[in-house]
């Protein structure tokens, strides 16, 4: 005996589907098959399709109808066998129908198909009786274990596998619905990502592609709702039709699709059936699937299937009823689907049929599919051969499962401890279970933990895959165990996150019921009261303006209604606080004693005369009128002369406090001016700082670099500063933040500039300008020994040491290493000088020499504590050398400092300098010390670091058109003054002997090439005409220039020799040089007088000139050349001559 559905194959036409004669279609949205219908319409059914006289249009009408069955295994031969028991056909009339359709088997078609049907209901009739109490019972035990299942996955099974009771009976008999088809060689393949599906867990899946759209619902209206879930191997793909096999891995799932929602039906109920752009949305399908079975993927259908063969005569006819309609009464039970009829063997033999025949149709037949109407789709849609996976046998009793499933089921209860989502699952899975062993099915217990879990996908589809009981459940405790520690961190997380919301919440609380109490004890009043009152005080010991008291009212009783929570609160109060620290009348005494303030300027500052002139001319005024006005000093010199310091220096003298910043680089005016209060962080501007700090209405303040002010799209700095340094404005400065105005007419402001060029003309008419000139070598060699050596000595621990810098060694140094003008550069050495000596001193007496640290002075406790850091390499007293303690004390205690003996002198010599500060930085001073060739002449620079330089100027010609070219990093100006004096001499070159006559124009056919040596240094301003014109002479003339005679001063295009500055440098570069002679301009003599110092002018002529022929006449003196210009460059008057 074999199933009912071998009959079907082997008897059924191919043309008619096998969903055809399915009764009763569910709806789209149907959360299961809907069952067969009674036995009484299948007998009318069968009745009015036999009755039909045309078999092909019976096949059509059947293969178009929407009523289907689930399997080939169709017919349920007991509802047949008890209706036709009812209509009294007894054993005789069977035994006589079938000795007549013996007879009339060989006789005609039509009869012999008609003993086919008779013969097969027979069949079925007998198998009946002994198979329905057996259906009964597997139908029971199905709905026990569709039960079990659904309630593991916390969701109801779908109907097609548990057991109901009938409505329409009126008996109370329980109709077994439709169960799950054993064997569905075909399947529609979906494929899903993220994760695979477990049997018995219920999945949900969207599906956007139309074809595979309609074949969902084509399932659904065929009653065959089964498909194969197969899960992606690339987790980015998207997409629901499978075109190859290496998409997708190899083992799915036979899945159930229990209900669908379309989104055309959700998009009509909101009325939303257009996007953004008007244009349609396209529609997707969410299907619910349920899982049954674990399947594997065999092959992927390419095409449809073959064309049924021709179907004739009325034996196929009734064959294909036989196959297909149910007959039985309508209150008999409901049997299952895998009712066994007679082997399709016996069949061929009592109904005398073909064996030829009946292999040839058995074999059409093996290729007939459930599904075969969703062939026409392809290749829209993906359908597979697919065969089931059976468990591996295992016994029950096996120790190994048994240990795993223990471990398992105890990692559930810790995982459940920590998550309540797991708990709730574990719960369902355990009621499920409760009538049975949990150890009984051990693969159940698998599937369980891996469809909970949020495992790795690779890790999932391996449960999936495993087909072996022992190395499913070891690949499910895995995934349970990573997903124990995944709960573990998930709660400490919480717990941490937990303990601080409620230690701050405890902390919150306490301090609520703190202020309560204390309130109530009157221990303390509120917070904003204290602050009011606070404000009060402070105001009240301010001699505030009229105008800043209302506005200080104003603000005050705006901060009494605001509450300490509001964001103008804050805002209000720091407001109050700026304006009751601006000391309003409040400014320290001031020091007019002459004599205390020379004795404090000559202690700090050597020379310097000029500047501290001025400042006891402030005083002197200041002790005449009892009060200082406010003035604004502008010290401008060269960096290292002092300037800041003097700065110091001057409010010491005057007994008043100090403040200074910077301005260079400062492109932001609210640095000034302050910024609005609407700004978070809004703060006033330096002045007003200044006043807060300092606590005072009269300080100095020093504004350094006002030559660097920079300018950006934030303002312009230097025009904030024309309001503040005004005498007649500064009395009310207005500051952004305060917004009320500011008294600053009694500070004294003192301004640093390097050059005065770059200072804003504005800015610059409202200063009192104070040239601080550059030092000279006797002014250095005292600042050295009075100021420099004696701080520098103390600084490297040898005060008490008899350490000496010889004079000449001081001299060598600031001849051959310090020229600059200033002495931060020569301070730098004799530092150097004093650290090389102290180290020295300290390696010949060696460390052991160090003494004990000992306790601080006025220390009351010392504390000491270990640190686990290692110290660097440092020998201590008593330590082996090279050896490193093993911890490090950090102590309070200090170090005595080292007792030098006294046997100990250090004598620093010109002869051992180079052995402190390395090889001079300067050679020589000139280039040329004897009689330099003709074309070279001697000037006088000014560097950019302040001090002044020896410059020869070379000159030659070649021959060409009369051209000039100009090296050595020359500037604008030094280009143009070079111009002149080429133009000067070729317009007087026949008066200079150059030419034979004025019409000769022998110097236009000549070339020339000025050149300034030292190209790296950068060259400019008008100094340099009388020398290069100079050069020009002695080239054109080939006269030699004396080499100790040097010249500065510019030249105007007729000759007249012009003014230029930087004289007392100049002239000192001159002096070092060793150059008897300068020729300099008139109008620079009463500079000389003024500013160069004796000592500087010793031993120098100067001879003043005020045009250039006076130039060419004292340098080319005694020459034969220099008696034909007496006559033709003569000259109105001598120069005069000083000769120091």
């Amino acid at each position: 005996m074999v199933p009912l559905r071998v009959v079907a194959r082997a008897r059924a036409p191919r043309l008619i589907s096998t969903s055809a004669l399915r009764i009763g279609v569910p709806s789209a949205a149907s959360a299961s098959p809907t069952p067969i219908a009674g036995p009484s319409r299948c007998a009318a059914e069968y009745l009015a399709w036999h009755a039909r006289p045309s078999l092909h249009s019976q096949v059509r009408a059947l293969h178009s109808s929407p009523r289907s069955l689930k399997d080939k295994r169709w017919v349920n031969s007991a509802q047949k066998a008890q209706e036709e028991a009812e209509e009294g056909e007894g054993e005789e009339a069977e035994g006589e129908t079938a000795t007549k359709e013996e007879t009339s088997a060989t006789e005609s078609p039509k009869g012999k198909d008609k003993d086919v049907k008779t013969k097969v209901v027979e069949a079925e009739a007998s198998e009946t009786a002994k198979t329905e109490e057996k259906s009964a019972a597997e139908s029971e035990s199905k709905t026990k274990q569709a039960a079990s299942t659904a309630s593991a996955s916390g969701v109801a099974p779908p109907e097609g596998v548990a057991a109901t009771k009938s409505a329409g009976s009126g008996k109370g008999k329980e109709i077994a619905k439709p169960s799950i088809p054993e064997i569905y060689p075909q399947v529609l393949a979906l494929p899903i990502t993220r994760r695979p599906l477990f049997p018995g867990f219920y999945k949900a899946v969207t599906i956007t592609s139309p074809a595979v759209i309609k074949a969902i619902r084509e399932l659904i209206a065929h009653g065959q709702p089964y498909i194969g879930a197969f899960l992606l191997k690339d987790s980015d793909s998207d997409s629901d039709v499978i075109t190859s096999l290496d998409q997708v891995h190899p083992v799915g799932v036979f899945a159930q699709i229990t209900s669908v929602f379309s989104s055309a039906d959700t998009n009509r109920q909101q009325n939303a059936e257009t996007d953004e752009s008007g244009e349609p949305k396209p529609e997707t399908l969410t299907a619910v699937l349920y899982p049954h079975r674990r399947i594997h993927i065999d092959e992927l259908v390419v095409a449809g299937p073959p064309e049924p063969p021709t179907i004739e005569g009325e034996a196929a006819e009734a064959a294909a009823v036989e196959a297909a309609v149910p007959e039985a009464k309508e209150e008999a039970e409901v049997a299952s689907f895998e009712k066994e009829v007679p082997s399709v063997e016996e069949t061929k033999e009592a109904l005398g049929e073909n064996a030829e025949d009946a292999e040839a149709k058995d074999e059409d037949l093996k290729h007939q599919s459930q599904i075969g109407f969703l062939h026409p789709l392809l290749p829209e849609i993906s359908l597979t051969n697919v065969s089931n996976l059976v468990l591996e046998p295992h016994k029950k009793d096996n120790q190994v499962i048994r240990a795993i499933m223990g471990e398992i089921l105890a990692v559930f209860k810790e995982i459940a401890q920590l998550q309540p989502i797991f708990r709730e699952q574990i719960a369902s899975f355990t009621m499920s279970n409760s009538a049975a062993n949990v150890f009984d099915e051990p693969d159940k217990l698998a599937d369980f933990a891996a469809a909970v879990s949020t495992g790795d996908v690779h890790d999932l589809q391996a449960v999936l895959e495993s087909l072996s009981v022992e190395d499913r459940l070891q690949k499910a405790l895995l995934i349970l165990k990573k997903e124990l520690i995944n709960a573990q961190l998930q709660s400490k997380i919480s717990r941490d996150v937990e303990s601080k919301i409620q230690k701050r919440q405890r902390e919150y609380y306490l301090m609520e019921q703190l202020k309560g109490i204390k309130k109530e004890l009157g221990m303390e009043s509120d917070g904003k009261d204290k602050l009011v009152e606070r404000f009060k005080e402070k105001a009240a010991k301010l001699a505030m303006p009229e105008g800043v008291k209302k506005v200080f009212d104003e603000e005050l009783n705006k901060l009494m209604h605001l509450e300490p929570a509001a964001s103008e609160f804050n805002v209000t109060r720091n407001y109050l606080d700026w304006l009751t620290q601006i000391p309003w009348g409040v400014h320290s005494p001031e020091n007019f004693n002459i004599a205390h303030a020379t004795q404090v300027l000559d202690e700090d500052h050597y020379g310097l005369k000029d500047v501290k002139d001025r400042i006891l001319e402030f005083l002197a005024v200041g002790k005449l009128r009892g009060t200082v006005e406010g003035k604004i000093i502008c010290l401008a010199g060269p960096p290292g002369v002092g300037k800041t310091s003097i700065g110091k220096s001057i409010a010491r003298a005057l007994g008043r406090q100090f403040f200074r910043f910077s301005v260079g680089g400062l492109t932001d005016v609210a640095e000034i001016k302050g910024h609005r209060r609407t700004y978070i962080g809004a703060m006033p501007g330096k002045p007003i700082q200044a006043l807060k700090k300092v606590a005072t209405e009269n300080p100095l303040i020093l504004i350094d670099e006002v030559d660097k002010i920079g300018r950006g799209h934030n303002g312009d700095p230097s025009s904030a500063l024309l309001e503040m340094l005004d005498p007649e404005q500064n009395t009310s400065f207005l500051d952004h933040y305060m917004d009320v105005p500011v008294d600053l007419s009694r500070v004294l402001f003192v301004c640093t500039a390097n050059v005065l060029d770059t200072i804003p003309a504005p800015l610059l008419d409202r200063m009192e300008v104070l040239e601080v000139n550059g030092y000279v070598s006797a002014e250095k060699m005292n600042i050295a020994e009075k100021y420099l050596s004696p701080q520098a000595k103390d600084a490297s621990g040898l005060k008490d040491v008899d350490i000496e810098i010889e004079p000449e060694a001081i001299e060598t140094l600031i001849r051959w290493y310090c020229r600059e003008s200033g002495v931060r550069n020569l301070k730098k050495h004799i530092d150097k000088i004093y650290r090389k000596a102290a180290f020295k001193i300290v390696d010949d007496l060696g460390e052991a020499a160090l003494p004990e640290p000992t306790e601080p002075e006025n220390s009351r406790s010392v504390e000491t504590q270990e640190a686990d850091v290692k110290p660097k390499s440092e020998r201590l007293p008593g330590d082996e050398a090279g050896k490193e303690p093993d911890t490090t004390h950090v102590t309070t205690k200090v170090r005595e400092p080292l007792t030098i003996p006294e046997g100990i002198h250090v004598r620093v010599t010109k002869d051992n300098l180079k052995d402190y500060v390395g090889p001079p930085v300067y050679h020589k001073d000139r280039l040329y010390t004897k009689a330099p060739p003709a074309g070279v002449s001697t000037g006088l620079g000014y560097l950019g670091n302040g001090s002044g330089s020896v410059m020869p100027i070379e000159v030659t010609s070649m021959p060409g058109k009369g051209g000039l070219q100009l090296t050595g990093k020359l500037g604008e100006v030094i280009r143009e003054s070079a111009q002149i004096a080429l133009s000067w001499v070729k317009a007087n070159a026949f008066l200079l002997g150059i030419t034979k006559s004025e019409a000769d124009l022998t110097v236009n056919d000549r070339d020339i090439h000025l050149h300034m040596p030292e190209g790296g240094i950068g060259k400019e301003g008008p100094s340099a005409g009388t020398a290069i014109l100079t050069a020009f002479v002695s080239l054109l003339t080939r006269t030699q220039v004396d080499p100790d005679v040097a010249m500065t001063g510019e030249i105007s295009l007729h000759g007249q020799v012009l003014p230029v500055g930087g004289l007392k440098e100049k002239i000192l570069a001159a002096h070092r040089a060793g150059i008897k002679k300068l020729v300099v301009p008139a109008a620079c003599k009463s500079d000389i007088d003024e500013n160069v110092p004796e000592s500087v002018k010793a031993g120098i002529e100067f001879v003043f000139v005020d045009d250039v022929r006076q130039v060419i006449h004292e340098v080319f003196r005694g020459t034969d050349i220099a008696q034909r210009w007496l006559e033709t460059l003569p000259v109105d008057e001598p120069p005069q001559r000083e000769t120091h």
